[in-house]
């Protein structure tokens, strides 16, 4: 085919394929068979691949996937992404309506819509194509994703219409319910750990460096605003409408009301009606319609005053406990898991949760056979809160709590002041030596994110790993063809092995650890109670790990946050002749064992003696926050207390945390307060 008429045809595919995109995923009225579609982008990929050149932007071919990102760009925002406050009180929402109507000649309408429980995006088009996608980050910058959100078919990559030349549209990416449980059932049968929830899992999926592993994801964007200049309305309702005519597809849920009755009806119709969605959501967000008002009333620093999300409370369930399973962690604390009659909860199906240690079992008085109720804390994690005692049989036997490890038999033990029941067989424990090996490989310790638990997991049931040593011994020979066999959901075996970019990924990732500061090395090493700040402040401290491992406990004393129970800890980790030689081995392997000297400088003394409680979501990372306390002389305490000087608040403060606050009379300062106390 000549040059000129393969791009004639290449036009009019892109044409045709979009249009039935467009009939499929906006208007849910497809005009063409699945199989005369796919005959159509075949024909289309076949062309691009014999003609490059040709490929353009708004190519339907961009939904498969096939770029592959090293490294994200960031990208600054044409318009600040500001974030929402949080309510999760209608007295809140009674203030908030008192706020707006004293600032307004005339009473406002509202529009509510759904809080979609995902990742924000805003989505640039030049011209009527997709230029650009990006993630709201701080919001002044954020990550540039085109490559993945091309992939999602609700995102349009052409506009139709008498669009404008410059337009940003804005929403949210989220994951389905029916394509979060089938990525984690594929996750958990490669040994992976499933993600926690959809939002987590929109996330990462929006930050994979191939996109067509993104495509496969099932994600879904739901638009909720559009700025730029020539846009029609002068209200948010009609506003969103009009977008439907250039390509996007209007919201599921979009309601123009009067007054608090109309917002409250909303809000009691979706807390009851968001079980039968089929994507997460975890509010209502509401909105003063028209454009002139939304100038009148104005915006802080980082929220809109003209807007408010109002969060649901956490749902509860009551369900039959099944049986209790008593699992291993890494530091020999042995911990009751709940096996529970699944219930759907928050949107996912609930079949476990903790019963954290046996006085929490004691003090709820679980019994065989009991319904127990349910939560999830934060719409995430599901918690136990209660026995419903009218269902509990007049018969019911208590549950007793172990008396030896159920992995290696030894015989459990509670140290003096514990509430924890552990096994002291911390050498010979398989999932104590496995959980350490996860725990070194984390993200805040060593950071070799090309293994998992699955892959650990492998690599101990091969013999290769068994101490934190091992990792920096392991040979591309070893590794490459390992394999492990698994179940599929009809209960056929299945192989899962290394392959060759896997192995050089865990190889590339074991050695870019070797670059890791020594405060984390240190943190890595799982001392019992010496967690990540513990051991930022010993790093400090020392300088070096031969200065913590001859530290007498007198000297570890002086460090700020270590007591009798960490500096036995400490000295007893030291002591043992196995962690030592498992040191020189990390040594030798080029791991860092001194500290950088610029990090452990001391900025000021400004908030020497002052403890303060970070709570939110700030500009910049909140350990970037946590280390200017430090560097100043403050003291990071992770709750509030008398003894607290003030809290340091970004967006998404948590409520408890502010109610205790103001009930105590402790400051809350801002992020820009915080930062203008530095300078003074």
């Amino acid at each position: 085919m000549e040059v000129y008429s393969a791009e004639e045809r290449i036009n009019h595919l892109v044409r045709e394929i979009n249009r039935h995109n467009y009939q499929y995923y906006m208007l849910d009225n497809p005009t063409i068979s699945d199989y005369d579609f796919d005959q159509l982008l075949q024909e289309l990929i076949d062309l691009e691949a014999a003609h490059p050149e040709l490929r353009r932007p708004d190519s339907p071919t961009q939904r498969v996937g096939g770029t592959v990102t090293k490294r994200f760009e960031s990208a600054a925002h044409l318009y600040p992404m500001q974030s929402l406050g949080n309510t999760y009180s209608q007295e809140e929402l009674t203030e908030f309506d008192r706020r707006v109507r004293e600032l307004l000649a005339v009473p406002p309408a509202y529009v509510c819509e759904l809080k979609y429980d995902g990742v924000a995006i805003s989505l640039i088009y030049e011209n009527g194509v997709l230029t650009r996608a990006v993630t709201r980050g701080d919001g002044s910058r954020g990550d540039v994703v085109t490559a993945n959100v091309r992939t999602i078919r609700t995102v349009p990559l052409q506009l139709q219409g008498d669009f404008p030349p410059l337009l940003e549209a804005r929403g949210e990416i989220i994951m389905p319910f029916r394509s979060f449980e089938q990525l984690n059932a594929e996750r958990e049968e490669i040994g992976e750990a499933p993600f926690a929830n959809p939002r987590n899992a929109a996330s990462g999926s929006l930050k994979l460096q191939d996109s067509a592993e993104v495509a496969k994801r099932g994600l879904d964007f739901k638009l909720y605003f559009a700025l730029g200049e020539q846009l029609p309305g002068d209200n948010h309702f009609d506003r969103l409408q009009a977008l439907h005519k250039w390509g996007f597809r209007k919201p599921d849920v979009l309601e123009k009301v009067n007054g608090l009755s109309g917002i409250y009806q909303f809000l009691n119709t979706w807390d009851v009606k968001r079980k039968q969605l089929p994507y997460p959501i975890d509010g209502v967000v509401i909105k003063v319609n028209d454009f002139d008002q939304q100038r009148q009333v104005g915006t802080t620093a980082k929220s809109p005053r003209w807007a408010i999300a109002y969060k649901f409370k956490a749902e509860r369930v009551s369900t039959p406990l099944l049986s209790v399973d008593f699992q291993v962690g890494r530091t020999g604390i042995v911990t009751p898991v709940a096996n529970l009659s699944p219930v759907s909860l928050a949107g996912t199906v609930v079949k476990r949760a903790t019963l954290n240690n046996a006085d929490f079992m004691a003090e709820m008085d679980i019994r065989e056979g009991d319904h127990l109720f349910v939560e999830k804390g934060g719409e995430i994690i599901p918690k136990i809160v209660g026995v419903d005692l009218d269902k509990r049989s007049p018969e019911a036997q208590r549950i007793p709590f172990i008396t030896h490890c159920p992995v290696c038999g030894a015989e459990l033990r509670k140290a003096d002041g514990e509430t924890g029941i552990f096994c002291p067989n911390a050498d010979h424990c398989a999932p104590q030596i496995k959980g350490r090996l996860e725990h070194f490989i984390a993200r805040k310790a060593m950071n070799i994110d090309s293994l998992g638990e699955g892959k650990i997991d492998m690599l101990y049931a091969h013999d290769l790993v068994t101490n934190i040593a091992d990792l920096y011994a392991l040979t591309y020979e070893q590794l490459l063809g390992l394999e492990k066999i698994v179940e599929d959901d009809s209960g056929k075996a299945k192989t899962i092995s290394f392959r060759e970019k896997t192995v050089q990924n865990i190889l590339s990732g074991i050695e870019a650890s070797k670059q890791v500061p020594f405060e984390r090395v240190l943190f890595a090493l799982g001392i019992r109670f010496v967690g990540e700040v513990t051991a930022r402040k010993l790093a400090r401290h020392f300088g070096s790990m031969d200065a913590v491992a001859n530290a007498p406990k007198e000297e570890l004393l002086e460090v700020e946050d270590v007591g009798e129970r960490v500096a036995d800890s400490i000295i007893a980790y030291f002591n043992d002749i196995e962690n030592l030689h498992i040191l020189m081995r990390l040594r030798d392997a080029g791991l860092q064992f001194t500290l950088n000297a610029e990090k452990s400088q001391t900025v000021s003394q400004k908030l020497n003696g002052k403890n303060i409680v970070v709570s939110g979501v700030f500009t910049v990372p909140r350990d970037a926050i946590k280390e200017l306390v430090e560097q100043h002389g403050g003291k990071n305490v992770s709750s509030i207390s008398k003894n607290t000087t003030f809290v340091l608040a970004g967006e998404k403060m948590g409520p408890e945390k502010r109610k205790k606050a103001v009930s105590l009379g402790i400051p809350i300062v801002s992020e820009e307060e915080f930062r203008n106390m530095l300078l003074d």
